[in-house]
Formats: C-alpha cells, structure tokens, sequence
C-alpha cells in the first residue's frame, strides 16, 4: 500500500508549525500558525479577482460594516481587514490625486470628531478641503490641540497656502496658522459650508464614523487606513470627472 503524506503550510510564512482550527460557513478547514500567529484557510475553493476585491471595498465605503460584507458577498473580517492593508500600503501620495492649485483657490479648514475603541479614546480628523474642486487637499487624525492642526497645516501643499483659508473659531487655528489671509468665521457665513458637508457624506459613508452605531474602529490603524482610502478614492473620483 502506498501512502501519500500532505504537509500544508502557513499562507503568511510558509511554516508548517500549523494546528487545525474548526471550519468556516463553507466547511474549508480553518488553521492556526503557530510562527506567525496568523489565521487562514486551507484550500479554500473561494478565489477572488481583481475586480471582485475592487467592487467589495467599494462596497465597504457606502456604509456597509464588515459583518455586512460578510453576509452579502461572503468575505470574511480578517480576508477584509488584509484587503484593506494592502489597497492601503499600495496608495500613492495624496498630492497626486490632486487637480492643479489655482491663485484663488479658497481652503476650507474643520476638525471632525471620531473615537477608537471607546468613546474616551477621542481622535479628532482635521480636514483642509479646496472649495474649488471640493477636493481633499491635506488631512491628519490626532487629538485638538495645536500639535495636531500644525500638522495639518504643515501637510498642505505650498500652492494651496498661498490663496485664502477659512475656519471656525477653535482657538488652534488662530494660534498655528499666522497669515492675513486666513479667517475665523461663524457657521452663518457659509464660509465652511463645503467641508462640513463634507463631514456629513463622510459620516455618510463609512460605518465607523456614524454617531450611533456598533461598527467603531477597533484600532487606531485601521481607523486611520480606511480613512485614508477613503479620501483617496474619493479625490481620484473628482478629479476623472475633472479631466
């Protein structure tokens, strides 16, 4: 009798220091590593194209949790939280998905609140937007102090400083942005009206950023990938039609 011995491997490592772990809701044997620690499925008979993972994140920016992914196109939260990594990690730099800066271009500057984990681990996303083109010019998640909105500052580029910029009264941008041509204005002007519309579609569009809901950002990381994704695909949105 001949007898034929199959030895799998991790996915992640190629260790084979591998133990089984129960089954998914397609029956495939689940697995554990014990060099990486990392979790999978061996032989699974789900593969995914290109386009099938594109139309899945897609889907993940118009409100849909991750538990909501895996029921409607059956993508586990660990296969989805990996997609995203890697879509992540493969962007290219925000200036890049920019339209070219005009004089008089006007900035719209606000701070958005949002939490990680529990509601006391506040991290608060500044947003710089260019009425113009409605587009995302800089960004940065941290706290409201004036560390933070310099940072924000610091990432806009040069030729979008140079017109004017609105904000409202949080002390902060007064004390960091130090030219005449940026102003503190009260909601009535309509001066901020673009970018907190924007607040709006963002809370809109992504799960873990709707005041009242059970699909908040467990880490910080994955709270700052999504958003950025998200901003990335949404400038690289404007500006096809732009072009």
């Amino acid at each position: 009798m001949i007898t034929t011995v199959i030895t799998e491997r991790c996915h992640f490592c190629g260790s084979s220091d591998i133990v089984r772990n129960g089954r998914d809701y397609k029956d495939d044997q689940k697995f554990h590593c014990h060099s990486c620690t990392g979790y999978g499925t061996l032989n699974s008979q789900t593969k995914y194209s290109v386009e099938q993972k594109e139309q899945v994140l897609r889907a993940y920016q118009e409100r849909a949790s991750m538990g909501g992914i895996k029921r409607i196109f059956g993508v586990a939260q660990h296969t989805l939280k990996r997609w995203i990594e890697a879509a992540g990690t493969a962007l290219k730099e925000l200036a890049e998905t920019l339209a070219p800066a005009q004089a008089d271009d006007i900035l719209e500057l606000d701070e958005l609140w949002s939490f990680v984990l529990k509601k006391s681990n506040q991290q608060w996303i500044w947003i710089a937007l260019c009425r113009r083109t409605r587009q995302i010019v800089a960004y940065y998640v941290g706290d409201r102090s004036d560390q933070s909105c310099r940072q924000l500052w610091a990432r806009v580029l040069e030729q979008y400083k140079q017109g004017h910029s609105y904000s409202d009264f949080w002390a902060a941008y007064q004390r960091v942005i130090d030219t005449d041509r940026h102003q503190s204005v009260g909601k009535e002007t309509g001066q901020t009206a673009h970018v907190e519309r924007w607040n709006n579609t963002l809370r809109q569009r992504l799960a873990r950023l709707v005041r009242k809901t059970l699909s908040f950002s467990k880490s910080e990381r994955m709270h700052e990938l999504v958003l950025k994704l998200f901003i990335h695909r949404y400038n690289l949105d404007i500006l096809a039609a732009l072009s």
